[in-house]
C-alpha cells in the first residue's frame, strides 16, 4: 500500500511540474454540432501580434450539399477582428466552401463595414494546410500553402486595435447540415 501511495505521490509531482507545452504545439479539435453555426469548444482570446499564423485540418465532414444557392456561401475558418470595433465592421479571416468537389479556401474580410471575399487555394481533406494573416497598414495580406498572396483592404479607421479572435463558423445563412469537424494548431 505504501509503495502505491509512494507512486501515486511521484506521479502527481512529475506530471504537475513539467512545464506547460507551448501555444503552437496545441492541436485544438472544433466540432460545429449539426444544426448550428458556431463551433465548440468556444474561446475568447485575443491576437498579440500583427501575424496571424496557423494550420488546419479539414476531414469528409468538411463535404456537404445544399439544394439551393447557399452552396457557395463562405463558412469561416479562423481570423480577428480589427480596429477596435466588432467583426462586421473590421475583420480578416479564412472563408471555405465546399463547391464543385473540392474544398475552397478564401480571404474573407470586412473593411469599414463593406464584405470582400477573393479565392486562395484549394484544400486537400486530411492534410494539414498552412494558413497566415498578416496586417499591414492599410491592407492584410492572406498567404495559403504556396498559392500567391492575396492582399485586401484594410479598414481605413485604424491606427491601432485590439485583435479578437474568430473562431470556426458554419454559414452565414444555413447551419451545418451534419456535425463538421476541423483541427486548428495555432503556431503564432
Amino acid at each position: 500500500m505504501l509503495r502505491i501511495l509512494i507512486y501515486a505521490l511521484l506521479m502527481h509531482l512529475l506530471l504537475t511540474s513539467c512545464e506547460p507545452l507551448p501555444e503552437d504545439a496545441q492541436v485544438r479539435h472544433f466540432v460545429v454540432r449539426k444544426g448550428e453555426h458556431y463551433s465548440k469548444p468556444r474561446y475568447v482570446e485575443t491576437l498579440q501580434a500583427r501575424k496571424l499564423v496557423f494550420e488546419a485540418t479539414f476531414d469528409e465532414t468538411a463535404i456537404y450539399a445544399f439544394d439551393d444557392y447557399y452552396q457557395d456561401s463562405n463558412n469561416k475558418l479562423l481570423g480577428f477582428s480589427d480596429c477596435n470595433s466588432e467583426h462586421h465592421e473590421n475583420s480578416a479571416r479564412f472563408g471555405w466552401m465546399w463547391l464543385n468537389d473540392r474544398l475552397e479556401i478564401h480571404a474573407y474580410c470586412y473593411a469599414n463595414g463593406v464584405r470582400n471575399t477573393q479565392f486562395i487555394g484549394i484544400a486537400t481533406l486530411n492534410e494539414p494546410g498552412r494558413y497566415e494573416i498578416e496586417i499591414k497598414d492599410s491592407e492584410y495580406v492572406f498567404r495559403f500553402n504556396d498559392n500567391p498572396p492575396v492582399a485586401m483592404k484594410r479598414g481605413d479607421t485604424c491606427d491601432r486595435g485590439v485583435y479578437y479572435m474568430l473562431w470556426p463558423y458554419f454559414g452565414g445563412s444555413m447551419p451545418a447540415p451534419h456535425d463538421v469537424h476541423v483541427a486548428i494548431r495555432v503556431l503564432h
